[in-house]
């Protein structure tokens, strides 16, 4: 029997479609209330970060929990990204609690050292020592801080200060050009791997991959403790840029986690970086989210700064399949304007995108019949000007490999499995679907017409491009493409 789940309300469903991108925000006390957190859902998020640097594993479970049953409430689904912590390569505390730094002055970093003062401070990364020589710049506090090392003495290491500031507890450091050895994945990551399995998240973020090993032993780890996610490397280490095209290819997708990343290789070289990563994750298929302070006046204004509409722009016309939001609604006074504003730009920089298909498909080759069938679907979409795409998939791979592309007209993924329909809510331009489909091919297709008409996402007598896989059921078996005039078939 065909079942169509009508339970989401028209006018999201319409407004869901008015954008391609993507929306992830991240979940902290400003926004951990059943209330709050469900307006976030309603003003356009689709991806749930949980921040795996604060909470312990019952806090994670617990809005897990609440994503689920608030995106139930309004008939959604939403996908989860669990965000592992990664080496913490921090200082120690300090005896005040903060200090001020002075430029011209020495400042010890010191692995043996317990408490801090103007003179030096401990080090959460005890192997520091081991990874600078004189002559390297650290970098402390998002670069704020700037240290030339003099000398290396054991467990500490003398610095110069060339640019001061205040230094407070547990403030990040960066090699300058990178270079610090720490491994991407630690022990904590790795217990925190059996909550992303529990509850079930349809994404990981892996913190500082060096390298395509870091993320093969991120999958090994996952799945030998049951997991099923697709794992996200955040590229933020300068190491990582050299081995882009390997990680690439190692992971599900990429976050241009412009943070760190700015620190190591200089604010300057980002913008560039940002959009030479969206290109190759898109020509390889894969996933990406462009983060770090996008709108991060909005953690105290209830307005974006022009600055921040423009780079969130800009992120769009890179084609990002989504923008993330951090701070801003973890710990920000707006966080539902927040998304709301994000939505409107995104949906506004949408509108100046031009199509550029057939260059798109010059010189490639595609071996799997699915995915040849996918790329007809959208050569088609564009020239003969559809109203939409739907396709039946079980796994969501037709749907991202439409997504890689621009053909002016909204994907709708139509599956059966709520893991599919969660996962795909990430695909920039796919709006994903929940149709219980059974053996009756004729069914299943007026199912789909039925639900996409009832959702008011296409009207009778519309144009649309279904693709679907016969036999019905079976992953990775789309093979067939019809060209249909909604209702007309009856």
């Amino acid at each position: 029997m065909t079942r169509i789940d009508l339970a989401e309300p028209l006018s999201q469903a319409r407004l869901l479609m008015q954008r391609s991108t993507k929306i992830v925000a991240t979940l902290g006390p400003a926004s951990s209330s059943a209330d709050v957190l469900t307006r976030m859902l309603a003003a356009g998020v689709d991806v749930m970060r949980l921040n795996f640097s604060h909470g312990t594993a019952a806090d994670h479970e617990e809005r897990a929990r609440m994503v689920r049953e608030a995106a139930r409430s309004l008939g959604r689904e939403v996908a989860i990204m669990a965000d592992l912590q990664g080496p913490k390569i921090r200082i120690g505390k300090f005896a005040g609690g903060k200090i001020v730094l002075k430029p011209g002055h020495h400042f010890t970093l010191d692995a043996a050292r317990e408490l801090g003062d103007e003179e030096g401070v401990g080090l959460d990364y005890k192997e520091l020592p081991n990874d600078v020589a004189p002559g390297v710049i650290l970098l402390l506090n998002d670069g704020l801080i700037r240290l030339r090392v003099e000398s290396v003495r054991g467990s500490a290491i003398v610095t110069r200060v060339e640019l001061g500031g205040t230094l407070s507890n547990n403030k990040g450091i960066n090699r300058l050009g990178g270079g610090l050895t720490a491994s991407a994945l630690t022990a904590k990551d790795m217990d925190d791997m059996k909550t992303v399995v529990a509850i079930d998240a349809e994404y990981l973020a892996v913190s500082f991959p060096k390298n395509k090993e870091d993320m093969y032993m991120a999958r090994q780890l996952l799945r030998a403790a049951g997991g099923r996610a697709f794992l996200i490397a955040k590229i933020e280490r300068a190491e990582a840029i050299g081995a882009l095209e390997e990680i690439i290819d190692a992971s599900d997708g990429i976050m241009v986690a412009r943070g760190d990343l700015a620190v190591e290789v200089g604010n300057a070289t980002v913008p560039g970086l940002q959009k030479r990563m969206i290109k190759l994750a898109r020509e390889r298929n894969k996933l990406t989210i462009t983060a770090t302070q996008m709108m991060e006046s909005m953690i105290e204004n209830p307005v974006p700064t022009r600055a921040e509409v423009s780079d969130v722009a800009n992120a769009v016309l890179d084609g990002t399949d989504a923008v993330m939001l951090s701070a801003e609604t973890a710990a920000g006074r707006f966080p539902v304007e927040t998304i709301e504003s994000m939505s409107q730009i995104c949906a506004e920089a949408e509108k100046t995108e031009s199509g550029e298909l057939d260059r798109d498909f010059l010189d490639r080759t595609f071996t799997r019949i699915d995915q040849s069938i996918a790329m007809a679907a959208l050569f088609i979409a564009y020239h003969l000007k559809v109203k939409a795409i739907a396709s039946l998939t079980q796994s969501g791979s037709t749907a991202l490999w439409m997504s890689r592309h621009n053909c002016g007209c909204p994907i709708f993924a139509l599956t059966p499995e709520v893991s599919s329909q969660r996962r795909m809510a990430l695909y920039r331009n796919v709006q994903p679907l929940y149709l219980e489909q059974g053996e009756d091919h004729d069914a299943v297709l007026r199912a789909a017409e039925d639900l996409l008409v009832a959702r008011g996402l296409v009207q009778r007598g519309d144009l649309i491009v279904l693709t679907i896989g016969e036999p019905m059921g079976k992953s990775g078996g789309t093979n067939a493409i019809k060209i249909i005039r909604v209702g007309e078939h009856r």
